[in-house]
C-alpha cells in the first residue's frame, strides 16, 4: 500500500525540489498544499501518513498548522523542511509535535537517512524498480515553470533564515520571520513599499554595494529609530544613545543581518560576491527622503524586500535588496539554469 505524503510550501520551487529529492524507490502518493489552511483542509477530507511542513507561509504558516493538528484526533508524522535554521524555531516545532526539522534545500542522501531513522521509509518494503510512482513525480515536477520572482523569492527565503540564525544566536532571541517580497517597482512605488514596512515616521539606514558574474545590487537596512533603545539593551550597550552610538548599532547589526545573507544568497547562486563598505545612508529620516537621495538611480529596480522582527522587543528592521536593470536579464538567465539542475 502506498504511503500518502502531503507536501506544504508556499514555493512551486520548493515543492518541486523536494518532490525530486525523495526516494525514488519509494512507493508514495504525493498531494500538494500552498499553505497551512490549504493542508489542514486536506488532511480533514482524508488522511495522510507524512506532512512535509514549510514554516514561512502566507494564510496559515507552519507554526499555526501545527497548532491546529493538535486537536485532530488523528494527524500525519510531521516533518519542518524550512530556510529557518533559528534554534528556538527547531525546538519550537518539535515541542509543537513534529517529529523533525530538516534545513531547505534538502538532500535526496540526507532526507533518506532522516526517513530511515523515523522509520518512515524502509529499504526492505522500498520499490527498487524505481518504476512507475518515480516516473510520474518526475513528469509532474518537470511540467512546472517558474518566473524570476519565484525562484528569487525561494533562494531570498533560504537565505533570510540563516542570517537569522546568525542574528538570533548573538541576541539570544528568536527573529520572526516573513515570506520575501520580489518585485520590479518604479521609484513611486518603492517609495510605497517603504512607507509600509517602515511604520515609524522616522528611521536610519546603511547602504552597501555588491557586485559578482554581471549581477549587481545595492543592499538597504533600514531601521525604525524606535528600535534603538531595545537594540542596544539586547547589546549591552550601557552608554548614552547618542548619533554616534546609534551608528554603531547600525553597522555592528548591518553586519550581522546583511554578511550571512548575501554569503548564503551567494552560495545558492554559485557566486563570490565583491562588496564595498558598508556606509551609513541616512540617519533620522522621513522615507520620502531615503527615495529622493537616489531617485535618479532608482527609476525602475527589481526589489527583494524582507523585514525582520524580533520577538517581545520593539525592534524591526527592513532589509532590501536593490538590483540594476542591466542584472535582471543576468538573474533569470542564472536561475531558469538552476530550477532545471534541481
Amino acid at each position: 500500500m502506498s504511503t500518502r505524503v502531503l507536501i506544504c510550501d508556499d514555493s512551486k520551487i520548493a515543492r518541486k525540489q523536494l518532490t525530486r529529492v525523495l526516494p525514488a524507490d519509494w512507493d508514495i502518493d504525493v498531494e500538494y498544499a500552498e499553505h497551512g489552511e490549504e493542508a489542514l483542509d486536506k488532511l480533514s477530507a482524508s488522511a495522510f501518513d507524512i506532512l512535509f511542513l514549510d514554516l514561512n507561509m502566507p494564510v496559515k504558516d507552519g507554526y499555526e498548522t501545527l497548532e491546529a493538528l493538535q486537536s485532530f484526533d488523528s494527524s500525519p508524522a510531521v516533518i519542518v523542511v524550512s530556510g529557518d535554521v533559528q534554534p528556538k524555531a527547531i525546538q519550537r516545532v518539535k515541542e509543537m509535535g513534529a517529529v523533525a526539522f530538516h534545513k531547505k534545500p534538502a538532500s535526496a542522501e540526507e532526507l533518506r537517512a532522516l526517513l530511515l531513522s523515523l522509520g518512515l521509509f524502509s529499504v526492505q518494503g522500498a520499490d527498487h524498480s524505481y518504476g512507475q510512482q518515480s516516473a510520474l513525480i518526475e513528469q509532474a515536477t518537470a511540467a512546472e515553470q517558474f518566473t524570476l520572482n519565484e525562484c528569487l523569492q525561494e533562494i531570498s527565503n533560504i537565505a533570510m533564515g540563516r542570517a537569522a540564525s546568525v542574528l538570533a544566536d548573538m541576541l539570544n532571541v528568536f527573529i520572526k520571520l516573513p515570506v520575501p517580497r520580489v518585485n520590479i517597482l518604479e521609484v513611486s512605488e518603492l517609495q510605497m513599499a517603504l512607507e509600509y514596512s517602515v511604520k515609524d515616521d522616522s528611521c536610519s539606514a546603511v547602504s552597501q554595494g555588491f557586485v559578482g558574474s554581471g549581477i549587481a545590487f545595492e543592499t538597504l537596512l533600514i531601521f525604525s529609530d524606535s528600535s534603538f533603545p531595545d537594540m542596544a539593551k539586547l547589546l549591552s550597550m550601557t552608554e548614552t544613545i547618542d548619533s554616534v552610538v546609534e551608528v554603531e548599532l547600525l553597522m555592528d547589526v548591518s553586519s550581522v543581518l546583511v554578511g550571512p545573507f548575501i554569503d548564503a544568497f551567494g552560495k545558492q547562486l554559485n557566486i563570490d560576491f565583491s562588496h564595498s563598505h558598508p556606509a551609513l545612508f541616512a540617519q533620522h529620516a522621513k522615507v520620502a527622503d531615503l527615495v529622493n537621495i537616489k531617485k535618479a538611480k532608482w527609476k525602475r529596480t527589481l526589489v527583494v524586500e524582507i523585514v525582520y522582527e524580533v520577538e517581545n522587543y520593539q525592534i524591526s528592521c527592513d532589509l532590501m535588496m536593490l538590483f540594476t536593470e542591466d542584472s535582471v536579464s543576468e538573474l533569470e538567465n542564472l536561475l531558469s539554469y538552476l530550477v532545471e539542475e534541481d
